[in-house]
């Protein structure tokens, strides 16, 4: 078997449904609520009562976010595809240290965008593919396990990145009919668009085995000409304010360092340096072109924060940043436990704020809040050349 096939299979637990839906809440299925608890973790997530220097309350503004990615973002979408049970994260331990039980997304607790909603003050994130009325006012998370960017990599269970935005324009469309054209665009030209996506195309594409640097270069520009086609059609329907996630160490997840070590592609359990250097080629290929469209749309502001670096520091320095464990999953089995977490027979560790990974491609809860008070806050070199909140408030 390919190597990518088995990591893929690894890294996402892996996918038209159609919902109805409402710019309002239905009394049959309320939007997650806020219990006190999360509330006072908000203060220290969303707020630097150590300093002085800045505002980190909550924008004064109406606030929307739209999110669209892969597993590291999904809040449950995979949950209503079409794939395979054992391919969603529907079952136990996901979801086993804050919901206490799985939820569908890709980790022990909460991801990035549910730390971001608790700063925002809306609601945590509900499927946008969940059956039921959705409350669309705050935004919509479109994410889906597996997504990639390119068509032929894209597999036929996870939403594509294209078909998150046909989601998007779908909202759109309905936002304008529901509340008018005037405040649907100044809706839409306020909320901020977060993005996660990349990296599956880049394992999927397997020019880091064996393909040429002009290859890999091929390949990393087709995938940002398409993301920023993407962009662009959010753009044209009144986006303006955009946060990017680059894409992470790939060679340094569990589940590729195990895979790799197997295969014989990799001849000791270091991380995988070819993979490591096709990121770093996308990533700074991504900072290059939001450059670009900041001079090309006018209005376009954007924010890069670098996923690749946090997790990797914390990954050689785990104890600096409160870690046990910063190579080897909390959940899976094998080497790395990168693989198989709750398909038994597997291995689970007892604290997963213990570790920076919970499976082998996926942070722990513990690791996405540090990841969402940096990009909250930003920090040297964390965010460029915004953070978070800042982005919020622009006009």
């Amino acid at each position: 078997m390919k190597l990518i096939a088995k990591i893929i299979r690894t890294i996402i637990v892996l996918p038209k449904l159609s919902s109805p839906l409402s710019v309002f809440p239905s009394a049959s299925s309320p939007p997650l609520s806020l219990p006190c608890s999360v509330l006072l973790f908000g203060l220290w997530l969303c707020h630097n009562t150590a300093s002085s220097k800045g505002d980190h309350r909550v924008p004064s503004k109406h606030v929307a976010l739209f999110v669209f990615g892969d597993s590291v973002f999904d809040p449950g979408n995979n949950q209503f595809r079409n794939i395979p049970n054992d391919s969603k994260a529907n079952f136990w331990p996901y979801g086993e240290t804050f919901f206490h039980f799985p939820t569908g997304r890709y980790t022990d607790g909460r991801i990035l965008p549910d730390f971001l909603s608790i700063c925002l003050k809306i609601p945590l994130w509900k499927p946008y593919l969940a059956p039921g009325k959705h409350y669309l006012l705050h935004g919509a998370n479109f994410a889906s396990g597996g997504a990639a960017v390119l068509p032929e990599y894209s597999y036929e269970g996870p939403a594509s990145f294209s078909e998150q935005l046909s989601y998007f324009e779908d909202v759109a469309g309905l936002l304008k009919k529901q509340i008018g054209d005037e405040e649907a665009k100044k809706m839409l030209t306020e909320a901020v668009y977060l993005s996660s996506i990349g990296g599956i195309d880049l394992l999927a594409s397997e020019v880091y085995i064996n393909g040429t640097q002009a290859q890999r270069q091929e390949l990393v520009n087709m995938v940002i000409g398409n993301i920023t086609l993407g962009i662009k059609k959010i753009y044209a329907v009144g986006g303006r304010k955009f946060a990017f996630q680059n894409v992470g160490p790939l060679g340094c997840m569990p589940a590729v360092r195990q895979e790799a070590l197997q295969e014989g592609f990799n001849s000791s359990d270091a991380c995988y340096e070819e993979l490591l250097n096709l990121a770093t080629l996308h990533n700074d290929a991504l900072a290059k072109a939001n450059k670009e469209l900041e001079t090309q749309l006018p209005g376009f502001k954007y924010l890069i924060y670098d996923y690749y670096n946090f997790l990797l520091d914390r990954m050689k320095n785990p104890a600096e940043y409160g870690f046990k464990e910063g190579f080897i999953g909390c959940c899976g089995n094998g080497t790395f436990r990168g693989s198989g977490c709750g398909v038994k027979p597997y291995e689970l560790c007892s604290e997963p704020s213990e570790y920076v990974w919970f499976d082998g491609g996926h942070p722990t809860e513990h690791a996405y809040a540090q990841l969402a008070k940096l990009v909250w806050k930003g920090g040297p070199k964390a965010t460029k050349p915004f953070n978070m909140k800042q982005l919020f408030e622009l006009d």
